[in-house]
């Protein structure tokens, strides 16, 4: 039984589904949108390119083959435009190259087609709480780092103004 998403951060994810496949798109599209998710397709790698240039995801499922390129390739290239955005790799052809290939090239996961639908979505959302921790953690040391510099900002302006009240008129 897939669990239910009941993080408001979850449902507000973007999720990229790039597969040649038509039935494999829209199956994963139907029930990640169901679960909440803001669900886009590709059908090769070019287009999934050109999405991730001008649209954010949180998530990519990539089929590791493409009718343009190899999945990894394309995976290389979204390294690029969407560095932060996790990738989960999917394959009907599994094999231990393949997968040790996935994961080299930066590949989150390696799922087997035909993927067990739980199993995927408490993948997703698993990987998806992850990204979100680490945002949080870097907000938060942004945070950190602006309200020390203010701190160090203000203390240098009140020096500047104790300087200038003991300066004699001349």
């Amino acid at each position: 039984m897939a669990r239910t998403l009941n993080s408001h951060l979850d449902k507000s994810a973007t999720i990229i589904v790039v597969d040649d496949d038509e039935s494999i798109r829209k199956t994963l599209s139907t029930i990640l949108k169901e679960k909440g998710y803001i669900v886009d397709t590709a059908e090769n790698g070019k287009e999934a390119i050109e999405k991730s240039n001008t649209k954010f995801y949180n998530l990519a499922l990539i089929d590791v083959r493409l009718p343009d390129m190899e999945g990894t390739q394309l995976l290389t290239a979204m390294m690029k435009t969407t560095p932060k955005m996790v990738k989960i790799m999917l394959t009907g052809f599994p094999g231990m190259q393949n997968a040790i290939d996935a994961v080299n090239k930066g590949a989150d996961g390696y799922i087997i087609k035909p993927a067990n639908i739980d199993d995927l979505l408490d993948t997703i959302k698993k990987h998806l709480e992850k990204q979100q921790e680490t945002k949080k953690y870097s907000e938060e040391r942004v945070t950190e780092f602006i309200e020390t510099k203010v701190k160090e900002l203000e203390g240098h302006r009140w020096e500047n103004i104790n300087l200038n009240l003991k300066k004699k008129p001349t």
